[in-house]
């Protein structure tokens, strides 16, 4: 049985597509994706499941949700092994004074293509800095995300794909919590 983390995309964000975590516990565990754990308020859901295809399962979720709350937000899924590379990959990680609330991964749908991923490399972003890496897109912010000129609707344009954020406080800590469900196996 597979460690699963789930986020969604743009739930409980300015008054919209609202969700109470427990009711989306409830949801999860309705579809037979058993002890379900959510970590803050943003649609990041930790559980265990038998389902080895992610896109049928995505798609699973997805229904779910649209079923339940009447919405269809985008779901992206992680095994708890890709989200450990996840981590092991953080081009930030040897740089001193990288602050963890600064430091989005952005968690892509798909891969993208090589002509998207260039587009993004050549984005002039300063003083935040970008780097793509797989289906991620590390961003670190060093005034803060609210400050930041970024253009991020333009991201998932050029990259052909949707994705949705965290700050690393909470990939670790999802991370964390993916770990002790897969201890408890």
């Amino acid at each position: 049985m597979a460690v699963i983390i789930s986020m969604l995309r743009g739930i409980n964000v300015g008054g919209h597509n609202k969700i109470k975590m427990d009711a989306l516990r409830a949801l999860y565990e309705s579809l037979k994706l058993q002890d379900a754990q959510t970590h803050v308020q943003s649609g990041n859901v930790i559980f265990r499941s038998d389902e080895r295809d992610i896109a049928r399962l995505t798609k699973r979720i997805e229904e779910g949700i649209e079923r339940k709350f009447g919405f269809r937000p985008s779901v992206i899924l992680r095994t708890t092994a890709e989200m450990r590379e996840v981590i092991a990959r953080n081009p930030f990680a040897k740089r001193r004074g990288i602050e963890p609330g600064k430091l989005l991964v952005s968690f892509l749908a798909s891969d993208p293509e090589e002509e998207g991923r260039e587009k993004v490399r050549q984005m002039k972003c300063e003083p935040e800095e970008m780097r793509i890496d797989g289906r991620e897109i590390y961003i670190y912010f060093p005034n803060g995300a609210g400050r930041s000129k970024l253009p991020w609707a333009g991201l998932g344009k050029m990259l052909n794909t949707q994705g949705t954020g965290r700050n690393w406080n909470s990939v670790t800590k999802m991370m964390e919590m993916a770990e002790k469900l897969e201890a408890s196996l």
